[in-house]
């Protein structure tokens, strides 16, 4: 049987969603829930519905940034994209961040993967290595050519704009 919150993830426009997740705050955990399953066509909706409702670093999803943080893994492009989104918003202790920056280390330089969830891996990465700068030669390597050449033009330019920040300024910039 269908939640009212499935229900809402496949019948409804966002506009509608939110306003559903502010007049009902109690359904957040489920949302949660289901955004780290592998429940679909609910998972990476829900994903893309609490990024949308969520603050920075909101305190409803920093006890459960450990299981978001597993998910990833073994989700399909769009939906590590918004649970990556998700993480990306929130500050995280040393514990995750080392994990979190080898995730998605490997979703960059899976140059098959979609170019938005490479790119949102990509602004996570930077994030870490602007709190130890010891990462950004790692940064550098990881914008050769071999892993830029099969992203879109667009991708390309966002990558670029950051990457130019840090050369000009010796800080990564653009997240």
């Amino acid at each position: 049987m269908e939640t009212a919150l499935e229900h809402l993830l496949t019948n409804f426009y966002k506009a509608d969603m939110i306003a559903y997740m502010e007049a009902h705050p109690d359904d957040f955990e489920e949302a949660i829930e289901l955004a780290v399953s592998d429940k679909q066509p609910y998972a990476w909706r829900a994903a893309w519905l609490l990024w949308s409702c969520m603050k920075e670093n909101d305190r409803r999803i920093q006890g459960h940034i450990h299981n978001i943080i597993n998910a990833i893994a073994g989700k399909m492009d769009g939906h590590q994209r918004e649970l990556l989104k998700i993480i990306l918003k929130m500050e995280l202790n040393e514990e995750y961040e080392g994990y979190l920056f080898n995730i998605c280390t490997t979703i960059w330089e899976t140059t098959g993967n979609k170019p938005s969830v490479r790119l949102t891996a990509f602004k996570i990465m930077v994030k870490t290595a602007k709190k130890y700068p010891d990462l950004s030669h790692e940064i550098i390597f990881l914008t050769q050519a071999q892993y830029l050449d099969s992203l879109s033009s667009a991708v390309q330019k966002a990558v670029s704009l950051i990457i130019k920040g840090f050369n000009r300024q010796g800080t990564i910039d653009g997240i």
